[in-house]
């Protein structure tokens, strides 16, 4: 699926950027000649494939690591994380729609099956609009209204690739942002470990937006679940979060401990199962 964005001008990843990539991937490469790992499996998403001198970092992330980093698609990004949500919660839920939102990008999967039928990225990450539109503080009820009615218009766009199918018999959310929501409107922590249902709900999250729009940073890093590092980005993902609920007529979305991680381990898993078949 190709979706149209109008994301305006790409950034280039900064030098600072850079080097928080390259000390990245050289400690997993070191920790993985530690544990003795035969093969590597090490891939980027949206904050390398949007950026404008992404060519230039990957390839000089070759030359200092020896790692060939892969860049995924938004689409292989929503399909990855939708297998592992498949995964997690089995072939009993039934028609599954999953939400992603991540630093760069919210993706969105759905469909009966592991492969899912309808998968596509939008440039509505947390740590973006955080970036873009809260970079000089939280602002005010205009702005406010305006980047809703914004996020709104986005994932409109192609919302009806999903809406079509009907209702989802599971709707489910992972990485880090939701859980932080879910955690705040009162999930279980995670200190009780994955097995434990956790969801997220619509009335709740919209009861507690106004709370944290108001909020200095100190204090949205004190909110359980929230940490002091992705503090500025529990507003803007809030907003993503009400909006994908809103649209897709979800009062409930049901939190999922695995995500684009795992998807790209199982997928792995699965290619060399096939080869020993073979």
């Amino acid at each position: 699926m190709v979706n149209h964005y109008d994301i305006g001008l790409l950034c280039s990843l900064t030098h600072a950027g850079e080097q928080a990539l390259l000390e990245a991937v050289d400690n997993a490469r070191l920790a993985a000649g530690r544990l003795g790992v035969d093969e590597l499996l090490a891939f980027a998403t949206s904050a390398v494939r949007d950026a404008k001198n992404s060519v230039q970092v990957l390839s000089r992330v070759r030359r200092k690591t020896g790692v060939d980093l892969q860049v995924l698609s938004g689409a292989d990004e929503a399909r990855l994380t939708f297998l592992a949500v498949r995964r997690w919660f089995g072939w009993s839920a039934g028609r599954l729609a999953v939400f992603d939102i991540g630093g760069g990008s919210l993706e969105i999967a759905g469909g009966p099956d592991e492969e899912p039928d309808v998968a596509w990225s939008i440039p509505l990450g947390a740590a973006r609009l955080a970036r873009d539109h809260f970079s000089d503080g939280t602002p005010d009820d205009a702005r406010i209204r305006a980047l809703r009615k914004k996020i709104r218009a986005d994932i409109a766009q192609d919302a009806g690739h999903l809406l079509r199918a009907g209702p989802p018999d599971v709707a489910a959310a992972t990485s880090k942002t939701f859980r932080s929501l879910a955690r705040i409107c009162g999930a279980a922590p995670s200190e009780m470990g994955p097995l434990v249902a956790r969801a997220l709900c619509l009335a709740d999250l919209q009861s507690w937006i106004p709370r944290l729009v108001g909020m200095e940073p100190a204090e949205l890093a004190t909110l359980p679940g929230v940490s002091p590092s992705r503090a500025h980005q529990i507003v803007p993902g809030a907003l993503v979060a009400e909006a994908v609920m809103d649209i897709f007529d979800l009062a409930e979305l049901q939190i999922c401990p695995w995500a684009l991680r795992e998807g790209v381990i199982l997928q792995r898993l699965d290619q060399l199962s096939d080869k020993g078949d073979q």
